[in-house]
């Protein structure tokens, strides 16, 4: 009689547990993080209505992202499909609307990681190409390298039948006024291309665009998109297409997306580094970017910031500079959108 019983409230007890669907934690913490870029972002600067744009765009394209992962998407398609709302709005130094070199001419990069399985894509200094992440996501799943760059990007996309388009699509007025501007203070200033640029980037927002999502799959991804930095001389590229440094995912840890003084970035392999140190060393995503950004990036003299979200939904949107264009929507469909970062 008692082996009986025993038998009785063993089977209650393992029919109610597994009536629990084993992916319910991953259900109910699953989001997404987007940026706009960081930089030098001062209120008194800021007119009501530009600051409505801002607003708009983000929302639109954070917005597109949960959506996706509320249906049950992927992470990777929530995180392409966001950027390319940014890439294709002008008011972000990304797609159209990008800065120019100091040729007068429009440079993209653009990468994206899988935490899943750690594939990654890249594609850097194109200028026909409408949409790079996209260009970046056909570079992971269909090709065979991590990087291409260039003629050979852009072939690569016309060979994918991704839309195309003449580099004139990518030029804004402001951003051809924006050149001017520093093209004034070269020819006047005594100093070199470096302290220039330096002045420059602390007068001018910096405009990447990035996005990290957990998926209700449990799977992380990360985005980045940019056209780089004003005035930028003999093809430079930055941190946004170097895996690691500007952009990085892994499902063990977290999903990553940086923007700012892309060379400090490279550096310091940002986005590598907040992971390890979570990997490693067992430290929240929120401890991890507090280092990286404060600790080592600034230390060095670079300025920006990142967004990241870990394998439990936890989110982070760290800077050193005065703001960061960023959203965030949660499992709960919860908006947060800030611009300051006070």
């Amino acid at each position: 009689m008692l082996n009986k019983l025993i038998c009785f409230f063993t089977l209650i007890f393992f029919s109610c547990t597994e009536s629990v669907p084993l992916n319910s934690k991953k259900d109910l913490n699953y989001g997404i993080v987007i940026h706009g870029g960081a930089g030098t972002m001062n209120r008194m600067d800021m007119t009501p209505e530009k600051e409505k744009q801002y607003r708009e765009a983000l929302e639109e394209s954070v917005t597109l992202g949960y959506k996706i992962l509320k249906e049950g998407g992927t992470s990777q398609e929530a995180v392409e499909h966001s950027i390319r709302v940014m890439e294709n709005s002008p008011l972000f130094n990304a797609g159209k609307g990008a800065v120019l070199t100091a040729e007068k001419t429009i440079e993209l990069d653009a990468a994206f990681m899988n935490g899943k399985d750690l594939n990654a894509g890249a594609v850097a200094s194109v200028k026909t190409i409408k949409n790079p992440i996209t260009a970046a996501i056909k570079v992971m799943e269909e090709s065979p390298h991590v990087l291409l760059s260039a003629r050979g990007a852009e072939k690569f996309a016309k060979e994918k039948d991704l839309e195309i388009v003449d580099p004139s699509y990518f030029f804004t007025e402001r951003r051809v006024n924006d050149l001017d501007k520093i093209k004034n203070i070269e020819s006047s200033a005594n100093r070199n291309a470096k302290q220039v640029d330096k002045e420059f980037l602390s007068m001018q927002r910096y405009g990447t665009v990035g996005a990290v999502a957990l998926d209700k799959h449990g799977n992380l991804s990360a985005g980045t998109s940019t056209g780089g930095m004003a005035n930028k001389k003999w093809n430079r590229i930055g941190d946004v297409p170097i895996i690691g440094a500007g952009t990085y995912a892994n499902n063990s840890t977290c999903a990553i997306s940086a923007t700012g003084w892309g060379e400090f970035f490279i550096r310091n392999v940002v986005g590598h580094d907040i992971s390890a140190l979570m990997e490693y060393k067992n430290y929240s995503i929120e401890e991890a970017a507090r280092i990286v950004i404060h600790d080592k990036v600034a230390k060095l003299g670079g300025d920006g910031g990142v967004i990241g979200i870990d394998r439990e939904g936890n989110v982070v949107m760290e800077m050193n500079t005065s703001g960061m264009y960023r959203a965030h929507i949660n499992s709960e469909g919860e908006l947060s959108i800030e611009i300051y970062k006070n």
